[in-house]
């Protein structure tokens, strides 16, 4: 049956796309950074002290940077 479905996918030219290595490891990293910039989003929202939030702000900006050199455009 799964050689059935893969001739139909090849006659109407559809593609079986398996990521890089490289794919695959740029989208983990992606995925952690993410989350560490959730993290630092939450805290930045219930943080009161001003050195502690100015830390979290140069954090935010350097995980930002990171994201947006692996291909992050912010709309995620």
């Amino acid at each position: 049956m799964e050689d059935q479905i893969e001739s139909a996918n090849a006659r109407r030219g559809v593609s079986k796309m398996h990521p890089t290595v490289e794919q695959v490891e740029t989208q983990r990293k992606c995925d952690s950074l993410l989350l560490h910039r959730t993290r630092v989003l939450r805290d930045l929202a219930n943080c009161h002290e001003d050195r502690y939030r100015k830390t979290l702000s140069d954090g935010l900006s350097y995980l930002e940077s990171q994201l947006t050199a692996l291909g992050w455009n912010g709309a995620e």
